[in-house]
């Protein structure tokens, strides 16, 4: 049965967790039918949506003192339009087996999915500000272990998209129609294994099966041209079988046209390609291979928050 949901003060998850109470705040009598696909909001409010999360990806690496910033920040419009307006999700009841699966594989992008998960309810402000600290929700790398909302434990690269085909075949065999939703950065596309799974999601027609590849051309050490250049990859993804998209991943209106494409097409797996800038909406992060894994300090947070703001 659809659930629909208003954030209340107070209003808790199956596990007790008080869900974030954000949105009332932002956006007024907002009902979320989070069980239908997606929260129902317009460009605008996901636009400012998206830089809330910016505003919330800086507090927390600049917390911690460490992070990844970087590919967060140029992450972060997708995945507002991604939540905003596809994932059948429950932060009620976290563990609802027909929800969609989103797995981030370069998990060390997590605070762009913190983000969001605060956005919606599953976690406070409160566990985001505990980003990277011991006994905290908010660990370093995403883990499906702590952290309601989180299906995938990343660490080492490229292993995200075989975990998401495995996804995507259990929901066949389930006869349950979630999708499943894999983003990997373009650096992490050097891994033999996911062009494994690339080649084997095409074999199983695996039309539940959606990839977002963060294309913003700079991986831990520098740009992604100078350690190994990976080429046309909207081209390399269609000569595996993929339906493939190739779109500006910061413009919104972009996103929510591909996301709906990919989320319709089901006879086999679908691809987006999402040029982005790496620490995209902080002036000095951006295209900045510094900013990979370096926290803001003082002076740096409170530049970035002026330009958020």
């Amino acid at each position: 049965m659809l659930r629909v949901m208003r954030f209340e003060p107070a209003y808790r998850n199956a596990s007790g967790r008080i869900l974030a109470q954000t949105m009332n705040s932002q956006i007024p009598s907002i009902h979320l039918v989070m069980r239908s696909g997606g929260m129902g909001l317009d460009v605008e409010a996901l636009e400012d949506m998206a830089r809330r999360c910016r505003v919330n990806i800086v507090k927390m690496t600049h917390a911690a003192k460490s992070g990844h910033p970087g590919g967060s920040l140029s992450s972060i419009d997708i995945l507002s339009g991604l939540y905003g307006t596809q994932m059948r999700v429950d932060p009620e009841d976290p563990e609802w087996p027909d929800r969609d699966r989103f797995i981030m594989s370069k998990g060390h992008a997590s605070p762009a999915v913190y983000s969001i998960l605060h956005e919606i309810g599953y976690i406070t402000e409160d566990d985001m500000m505990s980003f990277r600290e011991l006994g905290s929700v908010c660990q370093g790398h995403v883990d499906m272990k702590w952290t309601d909302g989180v299906d995938f434990s990343a660490g080492s690269l490229g292993m995200g998209l075989s975990f998401g085909l495995g996804c995507s075949l259990a929901a066949r065999m389930d006869d349950s129609e979630r999708n499943i939703w894999v983003m990997l950065g373009d650096g992490e596309i050097q891994e033999g294994e996911v062009w494994e799974a690339f080649m084997a999601a095409d074999f199983h027609s695996a039309g539940n099966l959606k990839v977002i590849v963060d294309r913003n051309r700079i991986q831990n050490d520098d740009f992604v041209n100078v350690q190994m250049e990976v080429g046309d990859v909207a081209a390399k993804l269609a000569s595996f079988g993929w339906a493939v998209k190739e779109i500006d991943g910061h413009s919104m209106i972009d996103i929510l046209e591909a996301l709906e494409w990919a989320s319709k097409h089901d006879t086999g797996p679908a691809a987006i390609v999402a040029n982005t800038v790496k620490g995209k909406g902080v002036s000095f992060m951006e295209d900045n291979p510094s900013f990979h894994g370096m926290a803001p300090n003082d002076e740096q947070l409170d530049l970035a928050l002026e330009e958020l703001s």
